[in-house]
């Protein structure tokens, strides 16, 4: 019954997407994306038949998953020099952005949950080793792997009690977690979980490799010219993954206060929204702008006619591309997380706090344990309103004692939980998954 229940929803998620593509960009690249899948695949182990060496397939739902998921991709690119990765994802946010720059040596969409395509894929692909990030569980690819008795690993898995494994409902959510030979999970709390429904010997706390990924970075910071202009010498406070919610928390407080460069990096950067973002702040500039208004060219002066006034220089820089956002919080005075006024809840603060920079978001951050924890820490603080969000930025700002206490928490916090990529690497090791 709970089967039929799941074809079910595969059959409308399918014709849902068909239909949405009409006029969506996003379903439409989710569509066609996925038209010549067999063809690549088919080259993919023609050429792998050749090479000999094995191929390890990670599957990330979006890009943030694969953030999660690159640091093990490194590592065994490192460590197994032979070895060739095949990256699949399920989303477009992320495919779009890594496919062309992932260190994976094949990127792809997977093909849409089902029982012929799951065995076609696998057919094809051969995988020596699977990894699959944090969630999004599909019963006929995890299955037929189980099937052929591919090793498959969960990687930063998280748990919490209101999802199907832990209700009466949940066997065939059970069935797709006794696909997997181990499940990493990031918390004691998620390991606990599992023991309830009978998952002990093959459940590890490794904790989260975002944190191993966000250091990584930040330890690699390469600088950004034209950013560092803007800057200057000026207190700094950096917004990112932001939504309309947030920005109308942040635009008043950069509309009064020149003397602050506000950045601002949108969740959304489509026209519509970076229009929207620049009548909120009255004194901004796109990136994509910035050079040239760094260096303007000299205009010819007309003689006998009075000069327009003087217009107040942007303080607001508008980040209008994707994949930068990580760099900007090293220029932080201060940073701002968005999404903490959405039903789904803050964006990843990890990002900003591994610089050792205040992170405030707003209130809706309950479901991400890395949030609650870093509050907790003293690195993070919540804020409700606009009204509040300018006292805490005017806080930190004046009183240095405090800001250097948050600063160190929230540097203390990200560094003290890395290490589980390393976890990971061991398992693999000791169970010679990637050697003959």
């Amino acid at each position: 019954m709970h089967l039929f229940i799941y074809n079910i929803f595969l059959f409308l998620y399918t014709v849902g997407i068909r239909i949405t593509a009409l006029w969506n960009p996003k379903a439409r690249k989710w569509r066609n994306g996925r038209k010549d899948i067999w063809t690549e695949l088919k080259t993919i182990r023609a050429g792998e038949a050749e090479n000999g060496g094995p191929l390890v397939w990670m599957h990330c739902s979006s890009l943030g998953e694969f953030e999660q998921g690159r640091p093990v991709l490194e590592a065994i690119k490192q460590q197994y020099p032979t070895a060739k990765t095949l990256l699949t994802f399920f989303s477009p946010s992320g495919y779009e952005v890594r496919k062309n720059n992932s260190g994976a040596d094949f990127v792809m969409y997977l093909p849409m949950d089902s029982k012929a395509n799951a065995r076609k894929f696998i057919s094809l692909v051969q995988p020596n080793l699977v990894i699959w990030i944090k969630y999004e569980y599909w019963f006929y690819y995890l299955t037929e792997l189980k099937k052929k008795q591919v090793p498959l690993l969960l990687v930063s898995g998280i748990f919490r009690p209101d999802q199907p494994f832990f209700k009466w409902y949940g066997r065939l959510h059970w069935y797709m977690l006794e696909s997997f030979n181990h499940l990493f999970v990031q918390t004691d709390t998620s390991k606990e979980l599992l023991r309830t429904i009978g998952f002990t010997n093959n459940v590890s706390v490794s904790g989260d490799t975002r944190f191993d990924r966000v250091v990584q970075i930040a330890e690699q910071f390469k600088p950004i010219d034209l950013v560092e202009q803007f800057c200057g010498n000026s207190k700094v406070i950096v917004a990112g993954s932001t939504w309309t919610e947030d920005e109308e928390e942040l635009d008043h407080y950069a509309n009064t206060h020149s003397d602050i460069k506000f950045i601002i990096a949108p969740h959304e950067i489509h026209e519509e929204h970076l229009k929207e973002i620049e009548k909120l702040f009255k004194h901004s500039i796109r990136f994509s702008k910035l050079a040239a208004h760094l260096s303007p060219s000299p205009r010819p002066v007309a003689r006998n006619k009075q000069l327009p006034s003087e217009k107040q220089e942007p303080n607001t820089l508008i980040i209008d591309n994707i994949g930068m956002l990580s760099k900007l919080y090293k220029y932080a005075t201060i940073t701002y997380i968005g999404g903490g006024f959405g039903d789904d809840g803050v964006h990843n603060v990890l990002e900003a706090a591994v610089y050792g920079k205040p992170v405030v978001h707003g209130p809706v951050y309950e479901k991400y344990i890395e949030a609650v924890e870093l509050v907790q820490a003293g690195g993070a603080l919540v804020i409700n309103t606009a009204l509040e969000l300018e006292k805490t930025c005017n806080d930190l700002l004046t009183d240095t004692d405090s800001y250097q206490v948050s600063c160190q928490a929230a540097r203390n916090y990200v560094y003290n939980k890395k290490g589980a990529t390393e976890k990971i690497m061991q398992y693999i090791q000791e169970n010679r998954l990637l050697t003959s």
